[in-house]
């Protein structure tokens, strides 16, 4: 084959999630729903961030392997595909603690002392300050750079957490190798993350215990929405309203078609329907999304073996990709004897 007909090759990007377990709804909206998205056109390696996890939390062995797997089967339940992405946790990859240690040989203690998560919480707990914590931000550099990712998913209030990356990446490039660049400044890839809010209009988070999670039983999101607060004004059936002041708008928002919107909008104001007649079109969205997630994760969930086998696979694709960088870095670092 003539090599100029090639296609050229798909920037490669990289995202991992820290397992806490079965995934909701903000997860999918936030993330997911452009990983499957990405898929098609990119390069893609998706990994769980456990060592991430245990920067901020010691859970015990059995509650941290079910949340990976638990985690995993979300992603392929949302319609990540194996055969299109890479699929790996990062604690089955050394390489990523090795260029981690290469890298802090170069930077600077007063990088990572600057970044305001790790103040923030070095002044509230100063017992959880742990070197892990400190790290954080240089190990998310080494599984950025380790695999030579162009783009990295993110929304915009994300930018910074990429611009560390391409500082380690530039400050080790000049020190070791000016001029033939070893590792790729990633860039940010922006997208339109959706902002869900939870059941109390707040951001959807487990920890407010505000969420509904991806594979949750209908009846449980119906009773869910149907509990929901709404706008204040509408005390009675008779009183009107102001959609924009109800939690319930902003999933119409993202669930409902312009025509529904504008019926909730309009019966709303006027007080010609009553706030569960308002829910129940958004029940009805929410279970349709949900429906063929559910189908898929109870076939991974009936043979966990194949979900264990995907994630084996992606893990040594992932890692003949990582060796390569690995013993690029080694050998302009003079470390290959």
């Amino acid at each position: 084959m003539n090599p100029e007909a090639l296609p050229p090759p798909r920037p490669r990007v990289l995202s991992g999630m820290r397992p806490t377990g079965a995934l909701h709804l903000g997860h999918y909206h936030g993330a997911l729903k452009n990983w499957v998205r990405l898929q098609s056109s990119h390069d893609c390696f998706f990994f769980v961030a456990d060592w991430h996890a245990l920067t901020t939390s010691r859970p015990d062995r059995a509650t941290l392997e079910r949340n990976v797997y638990d985690m995993v089967v979300d992603w392929l339940a949302a319609g990540v595909d194996p055969e299109q992405a890479t699929l790996f946790i990062q604690s089955r990859m050394p390489e990523h603690a090795e260029l981690f240690t290469l890298l802090a040989m170069s930077t600077p203690l007063s990088w990572l002392e600057r970044i305001p998560s790790f103040k923030d919480l070095a002044e509230r707990l100063p017992d959880s300050a742990s070197y892990g914590l400190l790290g954080y931000p240089l190990l998310q550099a080494a599984d950025i750079l380790i695999y030579k990712a162009a783009q990295v998913p993110v929304g915009e209030d994300q930018q910074a957490h990429i611009e560390i990356t391409r500082e380690v990446a530039r400050r080790f490039n000049h020190l070791y190798s000016p001029e033939a660049p070893i590792l790729v400044e990633p860039q940010a890839l922006l997208t339109d993350t959706a902002r869900l809010p939870g059941l109390d209009g707040l951001k959807m988070s487990k920890s407010y215990g505000n969420a509904i999670a991806m594979r949750e039983e209908p009846d449980v999101v119906e009773d869910k929405i149907r509990t929901m607060p709404t706008d204040p004004q509408r005390a009675r059936r008779g009183d009107p309203g102001e959609p924009s002041h109800c939690p319930v708008w902003p999933l119409h928002q993202l669930y409902s078609d312009e025509a529904t919107r504008s019926w909730a909008a309009q019966g709303c104001r006027s007080a010609g329907i009553g706030c569960l007649d308002c829910k129940q079109p958004l029940i009805e969205s929410i279970k349709r999304e949900q429906a063929p997630w559910r189908e898929r994760a109870n076939e991974y969930l009936a043979n966990p073996k194949q979900v264990h086998w995907i994630v084996e696979v992606g893990t040594e694709r992932a890692r003949a990709v990582a060796r390569k960088t690995l013993r690029e870095v080694r050998s302009t670092m003079g470390l290959s004897y």
